[in-house]
């Protein structure tokens, strides 16, 4: 009984410690997730083409799958399909996972569900979180992901941000970024095209989601007409008996 206890225990706890030992004392905000709206998915998907699949992967999702927003074969074909020949070829990079632990000191992860592994809020504050640090090979680093290893791909759109440190009893952390290099477009407009950006990360975890959604809620009220129907049925049926 003892052990049941203890497990049952543990098992209760183990949200609690998954926290303890991947949380971070950085707030995070909250990501602008919207799978109806279309536009917004397009214009993420545009992003993902340009600046991440140049390293990660999406291996687990189809060229073809973007049809599913709004996109046609030949918009898939002029405007996306750069690393691959057919809008069926899954979303594949040429860099080797050696090469990637060489150039990188580790391998860029796929990023196929990273939506769901890490969390829209997640992504959307570390894609704004990237700041100069010389200390680092690469030159930057991230308020989220302390020494992380990926260098801010999109520096040219933010521009670069410097970190304002505040005193916390004896050690100094980061209060705030601020620009110190504008980049091309605003910080507004960058923080739309993240946005952007985590709407089609949060949508490619799982394409059919939207449709499930509904689905669901048509099956729910099914099985409430049902429900009446069948109750009804059942008092019929008992009544001589009752």
């Amino acid at each position: 009984m003892k052990r049941v206890k203890n497990f049952l225990f543990l098992l209760l706890a183990m949200p609690a410690l998954a926290m303890a030992a991947g949380g971070h004392s950085v707030p995070l905000d909250k990501a602008p997730v919207n799978l109806a709206d279309q536009d917004s998915l397009q214009r993420g998907a545009r992003m993902f083409v340009n600046y991440c699949l140049n390293c990660h992967s999406a291996s687990a999702m189809r060229y073809s799958r973007l049809e599913d927003i709004g996109l046609t074969e030949d918009q898939i074909k002029e405007n996306l399909l750069f690393s691959a020949e057919k809008p069926g070829e899954l979303m594949k990079i040429g860099m080797t996972k050696v090469d990637g632990k060489a150039w990188f000191g580790a391998t860029p992860p796929d990023l196929s569900v990273i939506a769901r592994s890490r969390g829209a809020d997640w992504l959307y504050t570390y894609l704004r979180g990237f700041y100069r640090d010389d200390s680092r090979a690469t030159g930057w680093n991230n308020t989220v992901f302390d020494k992380v290893g990926m260098p801010h791909v999109m520096w040219s759109l933010q521009g670069e941000m410097v970190p304002v440190y505040k005193k916390e009893g004896e050690h100094e952390t980061i209060a705030r970024l601020e620009l110190a290099k504008p980049g091309s477009v605003t910080l507004a407009e960058y923080d739309a095209m993240v946005g952007d950006l985590v709407n089609y990360l949060v949508w490619m975890g799982e394409p059919a989601q939207v449709q499930r959604k509904q689905l669901g809620v048509i099956v729910l009220l099914f099985l409430a007409g049902f429900f009446v129907v069948a109750y009804y049925l059942k008092k019929e049926f008992w009544k001589d008996v009752h």
